[in-house]
């Protein structure tokens, strides 16, 4: 971060400017922190329903909150390869990341595919 304006570093005696240079400097640090923290692994879906006992329209909700899921898990990985090629990501971190988003995604996907099973098995 280039500061141009040396006057916020200068002792100030009027309130407001200091207030206004604190501000600039402040929006300066948030902008220069890492940008990994921006990469947040989206929660999978709360419920998967029981193919024995749900609804028709149950399992599609199901079916279309795993594809948001997984739509968002997508978003996810692209962000932190993103903040690896600019260096803000350790490799060995990306790739674990990466490797636990999959997985998870992957225990969600199993359990809903068990449960649309049991559900064309009951209703033919």
């Amino acid at each position: 971060m280039v500061i141009r304006n040396k006057s916020c570093l200068a002792p100030r005696f009027h309130r407001s400017a200091s207030n206004a240079c604190a501000l600039v400097l402040l929006a300066g640090l948030v902008a220069a922190r890492p940008a990994a923290a921006d990469c947040l692994l989206p929660p999978p879906p709360s419920k998967i329903p029981n193919g024995t006992t749900a609804s028709e329209q149950e399992m599609v909700a199901a079916m279309q909150t795993l594809q948001q899921y997984n739509g968002d898990v997508t978003v996810y990985l692209k962000c932190i390869e993103f903040e690896a090629r600019q260096n803000r990501l350790p490799e060995g971190l990306r790739v674990a990341k990466h490797n636990d988003a999959v997985s998870q995604l992957e225990q969600i996907a199993d359990k809903f595919n068990e449960q649309v099973r049991i559900f064309k098995s009951k209703h033919g």
